[in-house]
């Protein structure tokens, strides 16, 4: 009966149906395993069922042996996973999109909401029991309506944040590494800008690109200086997207206005520039957090094992 390895506690049902396709061994732990636990977790498996941030490499296939068949990770970013030396064994590996892009989506939005209106500054005061009193000017944000929210990588997780956008009254511009279909541009009256233009002309600039050896600190010191002093930053798609020294800087010397981070370069250490001010929004990496959207993409990460093992194919392989 082939093996099948979850390094991390996942959804009863995702497990009932992984273990209709073999043997399961959950190890359930809430956090990475070492390189040496990994390895020694993996030995004799035919499937890895995997999640961030687990790093599964050629070590790690290798310490699997030859029977492994497939690495399934339950996430969408797959930057935790070599690629190209799994596939060089014949390993099929795959990933988790579509289902958590509107859950994903709306961490953006709420932490985007929680540092422009100034909420988690203001339930600090109230937790603290500090004095205070309704007035006009108190705890003044800002409005969003008639802005620009540029976006970086206008996938569906940046067109479902465009589209909430355009629902707040926001302008929509967005930059990648290529221009969407026509018809995307048009729903969301979106306008193409290369990255330098977007990062000078937005009022708040949100990350949706993979992590890649290109967007590897993709907004760095010179980028964060192009923004705008009044820019918000959100960042929900990969922590190491954002040179966090710079951006730390940056707010010290007030050359933007604020960020809103669910993802850290370092996990699960934040940046200590960052963990006191009052214009940063930070939560720890929640993005897909809903019962619903985590068990979906465990049951998809299921579901790929369970085609591969019984000669189906993958569902989502990544190619």
């Amino acid at each position: 009966m082939p093996r099948i390895v979850v390094t991390r506690s996942i959804p009863e049902p995702a497990l009932e149906l992984l273990r209709t396709a073999g043997e399961v061994d959950e190890f359930g732990a809430e956090r990475a395993m070492t390189p040496d636990e990994l390895r020694e977790a993996v030995r004799g498996a035919d499937a890895v069922v995997t999640a961030i941030p687990d790093r599964i490499d050629d070590a790690v296939a290798e310490a699997a042996g030859p029977q492994l068949r497939v690495v399934s990770t339950i996430a969408v970013g797959y930057d935790n996973l070599d690629v190209p030396a799994l596939a060089a064994r014949g390993v099929e590996v795959t990933n988790t999109p579509g289902v958590l892009v509107e859950a994903t989506a709306d961490i953006t939005w709420g932490l985007l909401l929680s540092v422009t209106r100034r909420l988690g500054e203001g339930e600090r005061l109230l937790r603290a029991r500090q004095p205070w009193a309704f007035s006009l000017s108190f705890m003044l944000g800002t409005g969003l309506q008639d802005k620009t929210l540029g976006i970086v990588g206008l996938g569906h997780i940046g067109q479902a944040v465009a589209r909430r956008g355009r629902a707040f009254g926001m302008e929509i511009a967005y930059s990648g590494r290529r221009r969407v279909d026509d018809d995307v541009e048009s729903e969301l009256d979106a306008r193409f800008m290369e990255l330098p233009e977007l990062l000078e002309y937005a009022d708040v600039v949100s990350l949706h690109c993979p992590l890649t050896p290109e967007t590897r600190h993709l907004i760095d010191d010179a980028a964060l200086r192009r923004m705008r002093s009044t820019a918000i930053l959100v960042n929900t798609s990969r922590g190491p997207v954002v040179d966090e020294d710079a951006l730390a800087n940056a707010l010290g010397r007030d050359e933007i206005a604020g960020a809103a981070l669910d993802v850290f370069e370092d996990e699960p250490r934040v940046h200590p520039g960052l963990l006191d001010r009052d214009d940063v929004a930070l939560a720890p990496h929640l993005g897909s957090a809903t019962v619903e959207t985590r068990t979906e993409m465990a049951m998809l990460a299921a579901r790929n094992v369970v085609g591969v093992l019984g000669g189906d194919g993958p569902v989502t392989p990544i190619r």
